[in-house]
Formats: C-alpha cells, sequence, structure tokens
C-alpha cells in the first residue's frame, strides 16, 4: 500500500452559514490529496499531460462523519491500496482534523486515458515502476 499525507487549513469561503465545510468542498480536498501524492512519486498532472497521458475521474464518493470547520487545520491521507492493473486507479481518502478524529471518508477512481487517441491505456511504465516498491505482494 503507498501512503501520502497532506495538510491545509480550511479557508472562510469553503464553510457555509452553519460554520461547517460545505460538502462539494470535499471534492477539492481530494484533488489537493491524489495531486500531492502523485507529486511525491515525481510526477505531476502537467508532467502526465506532456507525457500524453489524462486522467478524468469517473466515479467518487464520499462519506461525511463529523464536521470540519473555518480555520481547522485538516489532514488528508491518500491510500493506494492496489497497484493498478490496467487503465484505473483508485485513491482512498481520509480526512482527520487536528485531534486526529476522521471526519470524511472517500474514494475516486481515474482512467488513464491516452491524450491522442481518447482511448483508455494502462498505467504508464513509469509510475507503475515507481508504485511496484510499495506493493510486493503483487505480481508485476
Amino acid at each position: 500500500m503507498y501512503e501520502h499525507v497532506t495538510t491545509l487549513r480550511v479557508r472562510y469561503a469553503e464553510t457555509d452559514q452553519m460554520d461547517i465545510v460545505y460538502y462539494g468542498n470535499y471534492a477539492q480536498y481530494f484533488e489537493v490529496g491524489r495531486a500531492e501524492c502523485i507529486r511525491e512519486l515525481g510526477y505531476t498532472y502537467k508532467l502526465m499531460e506532456e507525457l500524453g497521458v489524462r486522467m478524468p475521474v469517473v466515479h467518487m464518493e464520499a462519506q461525511f462523519l463529523r464536521p470540519a470547520h473555518y480555520d481547522d487545520l485538516i489532514t488528508i491521507k491518500t491510500m493506494l491500496k492496489e497497484l493498478p492493473a490496467k487503465h484505473e486507479i483508485s485513491f482512498h481518502h481520509e480526512v482527520y482534523n487536528e485531534r486526529k478524529k476522521l471526519l470524511t471518508t472517500g474514494k475516486v477512481v481515474l482512467f488513464f486515458i491516452d491524450s491522442k487517441t481518447g482511448k483508455r491505456m494502462p498505467i504508464p511504465i513509469y509510475l507503475k515502476e515507481k508504485l511496484a516498491p510499495f506493493f510486493t505482494d503483487q505480481a508485476l
């Protein structure tokens, strides 16, 4: 399993009249987690696109357990629980508050798409090779 952790502070504009983070903002929090996860592996979405790979979101789910509030420092834990074998990659997310209470869980599935053909493609080999050491129990 591969894990990455990043933090950010909840901005006022992300909350509603009840001083609670608006649920739609969790998609952006999950995106921050994914982008930083990929960056830690030595890639960015921009670089992936330059290499001819696009990664659209095809599925997202979230479960809201507790609220986050304005000015909370939240931790976004992003996990890859399995090495992608085909054309899709699943990111699992957990969002915690400063007291380490689990606030939200989520899962986001993306496809690898060839920029030229618009067709699904397998995980790029350079990304698979970076991830492989974290999944020694899975065959390449």
